[in-house]
């Protein structure tokens, strides 16, 4: 636990606490000081609590009343709370407790019992086959959706083509999404549909990819191309009511799947429905806070429409709450659209492409920043990223500094020189940990191996001064946080490899990584005076794991379980272990 009290300390010009504390949060931490006689109702002993609480790191025990943290210490204090017939009492027996996972960046929404899924498909075949089985089980002109496929894994490390999913498709529309998003498989019925053929031009930031021989489309649409797929109309046996049943239903698997995985926060990466997760909280299966933002528009008269959904859930609200407004600045190293400054190695006619003008982009970000929106902007190749920071630091110039916190996400690959200029602007790195293993299979083919140097480079950014935020970009990648707590302290690949990982020198400890999970994207959400913490007056989103992170090898980091998820001071979830 050396490691622990280094790991707090960063710059004071990025680490601005809010000058003044609720009237509430100071009184409940005063009443924890010094009032055992308050009661609890729900108390944890007998743990090993990393509260990410740098003046009291490790603690025994926790005591929780009204959906906040009452108290911590030594568990003969805590049992203190416990009044009969009133607390639940966890004996956590030893295992690990941190604050629950506050996932930075997630796609989150309803879960389709239909999709298709392919992750980890290393056989092209195999999507042949689950393409036919769905298709058996569909209508003649029924939409057929399905993806995360990645042709990095596939034996062939080849890009799939239509012909893989003609032959079983004939009648269908099928869409088939890559597994970062930016690239779609679609089949024949899709692309007649959509009037796509060896004449039609590429959209400005997109791709029809096109056999080299022929010129004829191959089936794989890129980035802005996606938008022109069209499938007709979309036959369907289900009534507006089955329709809005089956997604509820989806509601609820969404939420199922997050707080079985100690998911407590979410942050959503773009627009959602409000009134859905409205409607969840109301009928009391709003297990996970969410931020939910609008994309960035084009027009700066369209900020103004965001204000309300501001004033309805506002900065200060816990659950529902208005978060960012996103943009893309390209697209992804997998599909090779990533905006690098130089071209890429396996493919020099290209450097990946834009997704807005520059000048364009700057005004947008310029316009949004003067309203106090916070941005964060998609961005995942070297020069995407100092666009985005240039961006920001013209704001900074034309509005006057504050403490904003805008975000990169992703901020995948950066030029040595752009590392200190996020904690010098005060932009968070929201970065995805499983992203480094996943694209270290390729990046070097694609980038070399010097540019390389730059992708996920927590270490660098958090030796500048930065604060990290930790997520998933889940379903990019899946939701589970042990796969990003595994990825940020080995940088190895999923089945485990030999040697110290890939860029060793950016690996994390474990302390770290949980605090990047939980405090880390507390704070790019402007809670960190809430959340992210195991402390009295804080939220009490509670994590109790089977294994002990601190010390267990690496190969059973992946292999750890929840046993115990608490929002709010309420179990949501308890394996029974």
């Amino acid at each position: 636990m050396n490691d622990y009290f280094n790991i707090f300390p960063v710059k004071t010009n990025i680490l601005m606490k809010p000058l003044l504390l609720s009237l509430s949060l100071i009184a409940m931490t005063l009443i924890s000081s010094c009032g055992q006689r308050e009661g609890a109702g729900l108390v944890i002993l007998n743990g090993k609590i990393l509260t990410m609480d740098s003046s009291n790191p490790l603690s025994e025990a926790v005591a929780v009343n009204e959906g906040r943290i009452s108290a911590i210490g030594k568990t003969n204090k805590i049992k203190k709370f416990i009044e009969p017939g009133k607390t639940k009492v966890i004996d956590a027996s030893g295992r690990l407790v941190i604050p629950g996972f506050n996932d930075a960046h997630v796609h989150f929404g309803p879960l389709d019992p239909d999709y298709i899924e392919l992750r980890y498909t290393t056989d092209p075949a195999v999507i042949t086959e689950k393409v036919k089985a769905r298709v058996e089980m569909s209508k003649p002109g029924e939409l057929i959706r399905g993806g995360h496929w990645d042709h990095e894994l596939f034996t062939t490390r080849e890009w799939p083509a239509k012909e893989l999913i003609d032959k079983v498709s004939p009648d269908n529309p099928v869409i088939l999404a890559r597994a970062d998003g930016h690239s779609t498989l679609v089949n024949s019925y899709v692309l007649k549909k959509s009037g796509i053929t060896k004449n039609t031009p590429d959209p400005f930031g997109g791709e029809i990819q096109r056999d080299p021989l022929t010129g004829e489309p191959t089936g794989i649409l890129k980035e802005t191309a996606m938008g022109l797929a069209k499938t007709g109309d979309v036959k369907t046996e289900l009534t507006a009511e089955e329709t809005a049943q089956k997604t509820w239903q989806g509601y609820l698997m969404t939420m199922k799947h997050a707080r079985e995985l100690g998911v407590t926060s979410v942050q959503n990466a773009g627009s959602a429905d409000f009134e859905a997760y409205k409607k969840l909280q109301e009928a009391g299966e709003l297990t996970c806070r969410i931020d939910i933002g609008q994309s960035l528009g084009r027009d700066p008269e369209s900020l103004a429409r965001y204000r309300e959904l501001q004033k309805k859930y506002p900065r200060e609200g816990n659950w529902i709450r208005f978060g960012f407004l996103k943009a893309f600045m390209d697209g992804t190293m997998g599909s090779g659209t990533a905006l690098m400054h130089e071209p890429y190695d396996d493919e020099p006619g290209t450097s990946g492409l834009a997704m807005w003008q520059y000048d364009e982009f700057e005004k947008m970000v310029i316009a949004a920043d003067k309203m106090d929106f916070q941005v964060a902007v998609h961005a995942i190749g070297d020069k995407g990223n100092t666009l985005v920071l240039d961006a920001f630091e013209k704001a900074a110039g034309e509005n006057g500094r504050r403490d904003s916190r805008h975000r990169s996400e992703h901020a995948q690959t950066l030029k040595p020189s752009d590392i200190p200029r996020f904690a010098e602007l005060g932009v968070i790195p929201s970065m995805q940990p499983t992203h480094c293993i996943t694209d270290k299979n390729f990046c070097e083919k694609r980038i070399g191996r010097e540019r390389s140097g730059g992708a996920y480079a927590w270490k660098s950014l958090l030796n500048a001064g930065s604060v990290l935020a930790f997520g998933t970009d889940y379903q990019v990648e899946p939701l589970n946080p042990m796969e990003g707590l595994y990825a940020a302290v080995t940088r190895k690949d999923r089945k485990g490899e030999e040697g110290e990982g890939w860029f060793p020198e950016q690996k994390l400890s474990m302390e770290e990584a949980i605090k990047y999970y939980t405090w880390g994207s507390a704070y790019a959400q402007f809670m960190e005076d809430r959340k992210g913490m195991l402390k009295p007056g804080y939220l009490a989103d509670i994590v109790i794991v089977d294994r002990d992170l601190l010390t267990i090898p690496e190969n059973e980091i992946m292999q750890t379980k929840v046993d115990y998820t608490i929002v709010d001071g309420r179990v949501v979830y308890d394996s029974g272990k």
